[in-house]
Parts: C-alpha cells; structure tokens; sequence
C-alpha cells in the first residue's frame, strides 16, 4: 500500500473515530438523567449501540468527503465556493443519517412511524443542529492539522514539544531558481500565484514520508525522522519526484506563467533540538547547526552548478543502490569551524 493510501485510510480512521465519541457523547448527555420528548425515548445502553454502529459509518463518508474537497475541490474554487460545498455536504450528510437512522432505529425500538413524521420528529432537529456543528467542528480540525502539518497537532495537544528535546532528523532545502527574474517579469500577483502552484506540486513528496516544515518565500524546508528518510532513500527520492511533477505539468507552467520552475536542494542529517514557540501563535519550531549546515549547502548549488547537493554524512547513512553518488570537494561553509565534504546525487 502506498503512503499516499496509508495516509487516506489515517484520514478516515480518524473521522471514525471521532464521529463515534461525538455521539457517545450524545448519549451521555440524552440519555443519562433526561427523557426523550421525541417518538423514540432513547434508554443509554440502546443509545451507546446506536453510536458503536452509526459512529463508524458516518466517520467513514464524512472522511471521505474531506478528502476529495482538498485533493480535487480545494484549490479549484473560490473561498465563496469552498464555503458552499461545504454547507451542501452536511446538509447532504444530515439527509443520509436520517435515511440511514430511519432504516436502523425500528430494528432497535418497537415504534413504527412514516418516514415524514420521523423527519420532522420534535426530537430530531437539535440532534441535527448537533451533527451539523460537530461536521463543521471536525473539518476546522482538519485544517487546522493540515496547517501544523504531519500529525503535529495530536502531538502538540499531547504537550510533546512543550519540553524541548533532541530528534535526529534529514532536512532538506528547496529554492526556486530564477526568482528575481520570475518576480520581475511576473508582477507580485502572478508570481505569488506561481509559487502556489509549485507548492501544491511540491505535495508529491508525501509519498516519500516527508513532513513539509516550512514554507519561507520561494523556498520550502522539508524533513524526517532519521529513519523515514532513510528508508526507500525517500530524502533523494522526495527531491527527484518533486522534479519529475514540474516537468510533467511544464505545458501547464509555460500556458500561464511563459516559465518552467526548477527548484534546487541542499540536505543535511543529524541532532536537532525540536520545540513550541510562540506565545499567541503556536509554531514547532527546529533549532540546531544541522538545519543552518542544510540552508547553507543549498546554498552551494549554484557555485557548483548542480541540481541537488548532499553532506557526507547524509551520504554515508544512505543505501547506494539506484542512486550515483560524486564527490565534489572539501568546502568550508561560512560559520563552521571545519570543513565539509559535499556530493551530489544521480538518478
């Protein structure tokens, strides 16, 4: 299975997840110490059963849906659209669990009432208003997460960075070759438009386990846990399928922009001291001579005329196999006391 599918399946476990504590919750407060002024008085052993059997398959259609708005709507459409498709989908969620509900619930209870008059249920409207709040909930939690990036806000609500503490890791960094000239020529709108788009292909990546870090101007900082990276040589990989995205979509670039982007990259392996800073916008933030020792190989490409340059180190954790390796020479990078052996990588 692909990372891009274990991804998909993390997505909807999630929902799962989440939709059947959300209505465990309203059992709780339903069905513990309240009646039930509608046609089903829900007793809270039967309501639990409810919310083991509807929890799932409403976090299943409710992932999905959240993934096909952000892999194939939600860059293609207005702020105004997004905000449509999004209200029409609960509503639509909302009519699937009334018809689902409505196929379910005799099977529980010994009422039998017509489809209509379940709808309309005095207590089925707060049960929809609940739905429709939590639906939105899930979807601002979604985003948020994919802002932070990876899995960070679990991790942040779990306080695990609120403590600095040491990870070993690959960063890699990626610039846009030609900027000013691309800046010049394309005015600031069409050239932010461009960097949008070579980011959204950059999202290839995550088929190569790679967190994407930041995003600073024309560049973007990729990294990995040690052994992710390592694995599959997903840190040269990462880079080389980043490449072959730009130069599959290279009509559509040269159609709107009379450009075909090409990025370089520097990478570096080794300790990094990983925090939360920030007091009224919360950030993980990396801090240690490995990410400098990272920018400032990329920063090399140029000098030596390459796409993608390596430190020895990096270079000696990595598995040969498919990849050439070529020695470029013992450089001294400004800041470091010794110098630093730099290859380059091909494919």
């Amino acid at each position: 299975m692909s990372f891009r599918n274990k991804h998909r399946l993390s997505i909807i476990a999630t929902y799962c997840v989440g939709w059947t504590l959300a209505f465990i919750f309203l059992s709780i407060v339903r069905g513990i110490g309240a009646t039930e002024n509608g046609a089903y008085d829900f007793d809270f052993t039967t309501s639990l059963l409810y919310s083991v059997i509807m929890g799932p398959i409403f976090g299943a259609i409710s992932g999905y849906a959240q993934i096909y708005i952000y892999e194939r709507i939600y860059k293609r459409a207005s702020a105004r659209e997004l905000i449509f498709i999004r209200m029409l989908l609960s509503i639509i969620f909302i009519i699937i669990l009334i018809l689902i509900s409505y196929l379910i619930l005799p099977l529980l209870f010994e009422v039998r009432i017509g489809l209509w008059e379940f709808i309309t249920d005095e207590g089925s409207f707060p049960i929809y208003f609940y739905v429709f709040c939590v639906d939105i909930f899930m979807g601002a939690l979604s985003q948020i997460n994919l802002m932070l990036g990876g899995n960070n806000l679990w991790k942040i609500l779990r306080g695990k960075f609120y403590i600095p503490h040491e990870e070993n890791r690959i960063f890699m960094f990626l610039d846009l070759q030609s900027s000013t000239e691309y800046a010049e020529r394309l005015g600031h709108i069409e050239y932010s438009m461009l960097i949008r788009d070579c980011f959204n292909d950059l999202g290839v990546v995550i088929e190569n386990e790679a967190e994407i870090y930041q995003y600073v101007g024309d560049e973007a900082i990729l990294t990995w846990q040690l052994r992710d990276g390592l694995r599959n040589q997903n840190c040269i990989n990462a880079f080389f399928n980043f490449k072959n995205q730009l130069l599959k979509k290279k009509e559509y670039y040269k159609e709107k922009y009379n450009v075909v982007p090409f990025f370089k990259a520097g990478l570096n392996d080794g300790i990094v001291v990983a925090t939360e800073v920030g007091k009224y916008k919360k950030e993980i933030a990396y801090h240690g001579d490995t990410i400098n020792t990272a920018a400032r190989i990329q920063g090399k490409c140029n000098e030596f005329q390459q796409e993608l340059l390596l430190s020895e180190s990096l270079k000696n954790k990595l598995n040969p196999a498919g990849i050439t390796f070529e020695r470029l020479g013992n450089i001294t990078l400004r800041g470091k006391r010794s110098d630093v052996n730099i290859y380059t990588a091909f494919k």
